[in-house]
């Protein structure tokens, strides 16, 4: 992933940019599997590799291929990741170790799951239950940031679409 997001930063063609934060983010997706995140793996495939590198296509589609030549400012964003980062790092000096039995969630959390969820939900699957039931709102408001995302970025594209008689350059986007 640290690859990927370098040659992120360095790239000028935009169509690569493109296949290549789709690659970040299915590479992310993979790495949530890993983690026994399935939830946010299938989340992160579909909306960062999936809709958003399709977005980003049909907005390439409209414009050029290449970005234009500006210096490159290194230092000043590298210190905002660094310290960001950092302060990332930080904030979890406290948690308690990956899996770690004595940690508040299989104290508190996990027990009122094992113990409530037929009753509240009436789903004999528990993953099931937590996942469309107890964490429904959690997806329904996951759903409405990406349908609001995606209605933004057609609302863009058909503003330029009207603004510009021809549609795109007529050379097309360079790829």
């Amino acid at each position: 992933m640290g690859l990927i997001a370098i040659a992120l930063m360095w790239l000028r063609n935009l169509f690569a940019v493109v296949m290549l934060s789709g690659a970040f983010s299915l590479t992310a997706a993979v790495l949530y599997v890993v983690f026994d995140a399935v939830d946010v793996a299938f989340t992160e495939a579909a909306v960062g590799a999936g809709i958003s590198t399709v977005l980003m296509l049909g907005t390439l589609a409209l414009t050029t291929g290449r970005e234009k030549a500006e210096p490159h400012l290194v230092l000043a964003p590298l210190v905002i990741v660094m310290i960001t980062g950092a302060a990332l790092v930080y904030a979890t000096l406290d948690m308690p170790l990956y899996g770690e039995a004595s940690a508040a969630i299989h104290q508190h959390v996990a027990p009122f799951y094992i113990e409530n969820t037929k009753a509240h939900t009436g789903m004999p699957n528990m993953v099931t239950a937590v996942l469309a039931s107890y964490r429904g709102y959690d997806t329904l408001g996951e759903v409405t940031v990406i349908f609001t995302a995606a209605i933004g970025v057609m609302a863009l594209i058909g503003r330029q679409r009207r603004e510009t008689s021809g549609g795109p350059d007529e050379t097309g986007p360079e790829i």
